[in-house]
C-alpha cells in the first residue's frame, strides 16, 4: 500500500470505513483522558470525520493530517466551513478556527508541527495499516512526541485470512507490542460487532469485534 491506493480510494469514492456518525466510543470514553479544555487534539489520517466536529464543540482544538486533497475538501465543504488555505513547509494547511487539516504524507511530519498537542485520537488510522507498515507508523507517532501524550486508541479484530484489508486486523499482543515501551495499555472496551457489520459478513467474515485502548504515558 502506498500514497497512490489512498488517493485513488477517495477518488473512486470507495470509502466505506468513513463513518456519518460521532464515534460512540468517542464520545463515551474520550473524558478519561482528562484533556483540559482548549487543548489541542491530534488526529491521524482524519478523512472527513466528523468526530473532529464533536472534538471541537467540547471545547477542543484538533490539528488532522489526512493525504487526499478529495478527503480535505469535502471535509469543510459537507460541514458549511470556509477554511483558510496556506502552504506550511509545503504541506496545504486548511483552516477554520480552531481547527487545521495539514493535507499531506503523515510520514512526513516533524515534531515540531505537533508539539502543540495534548493527546493523541487513533480511531482508523492505526486499522488502516497493512502488518508490514504498522511498526513504522507507531514509531513515527512516537518519535513525534518526545514527550509521550495520551492516545485512545479504537482498534479491531477478526480472522485475518477470511478478507483483505483495510480495515486490517490488529490483535491485542500487537498493540502491546507497538506501545508498551513508552505506555500503560489498558483494554477498556471489547465489543462483537460482527451482527452489526453486514458488510463485513457478506465478505465471508465469521467473527469481528472492536477494542478500545487507553495508552497512558508512563511516568518516572
Amino acid at each position: 500500500m502506498d500514497k497512490k491506493f489512498w488517493h485513488e480510494r477517495w477518488e473512486n469514492n470507495q470509502i466505506g470505513f468513513h463513518q456519518q456518525e460521532i464515534n460512540s466510543y468517542l464520545q463515551q470514553f474520550w473524558s478519561r483522558l482528562q484533556l483540559p479544555a482548549g487543548a489541542t487534539v491530534f488526529v491521524p489520517l482524519c478523512g472527513k470525520s466528523r468526530d473532529m466536529l464533536w472534538l471541537l464543540e467540547q471545547g477542543y482544538r484538533v490539528l488532522g493530517i489526512e493525504i487526499s486533497p478529495i478527503a480535505v475538501a469535502d471535509f469543510f465543504r459537507e460541514n458549511g466551513l470556509a477554511p483558510e488555505v496556506t502552504s506550511q513547509d509545503g504541506i496545504a494547511r486548511w483552516s477554520c478556527d480552531e481547527l487545521v487539516i495539514l493535507c499531506g504524507d503523515f510520514f512526513t511530519l516533524r515534531a515540531a508541527d505537533v508539539a502543540h498537542c495534548g493527546a493523541v485520537y487513533d480511531r482508523a488510522s492505526l486499522i488502516a495499516m497493512p502488518p508490514a507498515m504498522r511498526p513504522a507508523y507507531a514509531e513515527k507517532l512516537q518519535s513525534l512526541f518526545p514527550a509521550a501524550r495520551p492516545i485512545l486508541l479504537v482498534s479491531m479484530e477478526y480472522p485475518q485470512q477470511q478478507m483483505d484489508g483495510p480495515p486490517f486486523s490488529v490483535q491485542e499482543v500487537e498493540v502491546h507490542g507497538l506501545y508498551a515501551g513508552r505506555f500503560t495499555i489498558e483494554n477498556i472496551l471489547t465489543r462483537d460487532i460482527l451482527d452489526d457489520s453486514p458488510r463485513f459478513r457478506n465478505r465471508g467474515v465469521t467473527a469481528m469485534r472492536e477494542r478500545v485502548y487507553l495508552l497512558r504515558p508512563m511516568t518516572g
